[in-house]
């Protein structure tokens, strides 16, 4: 097991690809510590870790509030003593506008959750991990934050910025035997790309069939990335098995970039 008795915090846990990182990593013999607003989530992925024989915790945290991260971490290190492995995954997609068009409140909302958490989180998960000279952080961006997103700025930005804040925790924090890395995942088969399917085929007029198509015809390998595939890269990533990687961002994305 590569994660065996290794104790890790990831935010967003309770649904999609953090629900499946809880599940790979428990698969792997860590104790998973599964953040998120969302009780119903949190309570199905916990019993899912512990049906398959693994252990876990599910501590409600709005990540929005200062507070409540600081308790997350406060209460894992109490309870276990240490922090060997964070996953900042929690996001929301943001407000649907243009630039011309967006509303601060929106910004800043998505600028909080998707952007000052994993800041935060990592903030606060680096006092032990310095304290024990080792741990490892994977921060999910997303590849609306690799190039332009029309229509979706503030979810761009904040997974741009998700990006700079890996490398630049990668730089402060490698002295101290910590590595950081992040995964920049395509578009992700859930209910998130349902949602946008659904909208879009409703503006444009077309069938929902019709969207999925235009949204892989230029992946090289036609299709969406399976949530456990990204799963698999935060298990790599996390392990001893990227012992030599800091500071890099993952892509997972069936090839998208391959064909522009």
């Amino acid at each position: 097991m590569r994660l065996k008795d290794k104790i890790a915090i990831v935010t967003g846990g309770g649904n999609g690809i953090g629900r499946a990182i809880s599940l790979a990593f428990a698969g792997e013999g860590a104790i998973v510590v599964v953040a998120d607003i969302d009780r119903s989530g949190m309570s199905q992925t916990t019993r899912e870790i512990e049906s398959m024989g693994g252990k876990a915790d599910a501590i409600v945290t709005d990540l929005r509030y200062e507070d409540q991260i600081r308790s997350l971490v406060a209460r894992t290190v109490n309870k276990y003593g240490r922090i060997d492995i964070l996953v900042n995954d929690a996001a929301i997609a943001g407000p649907r506008v243009n630039v011309a068009d967006i509303d601060l409140d929106g910004w800043n909302e998505a600028m909080a959750i998707n952007l000052s958490a994993p800041m935060l989180c990592s903030r606060e998960v680096l006092r032990p991990m310095i304290a024990a000279g080792k741990g490892a952080i994977v921060n999910i961006s997303s590849e609306g934050g690799r190039s332009g997103f029309p229509g979706r700025v503030a979810y761009a930005v904040s997974k741009r910025g998700v990006i700079a804040l890996t490398e630049t925790l990668a730089i402060e924090a490698g002295g101290c035997g910590i590595r950081v890395n992040a995964i920049s995942p395509g578009r992700v088969r859930g209910e998130m790309v349902d949602r946008s399917v659904n909208v879009a085929a409703q503006s444009r007029g077309v069938t929902p069939e019709e969207v999925r198509a235009g949204m892989i015809a230029d992946c090289s390998l036609p299709r969406f990335v399976e949530a456990s595939e990204i799963a698999a890269a935060a298990v790599f990533l996390a392990s001893d098995e990227s012992s030599a990687i800091t500071g890099h961002t993952l892509v997972v994305n069936c090839g998208k970039h391959i064909m522009h």
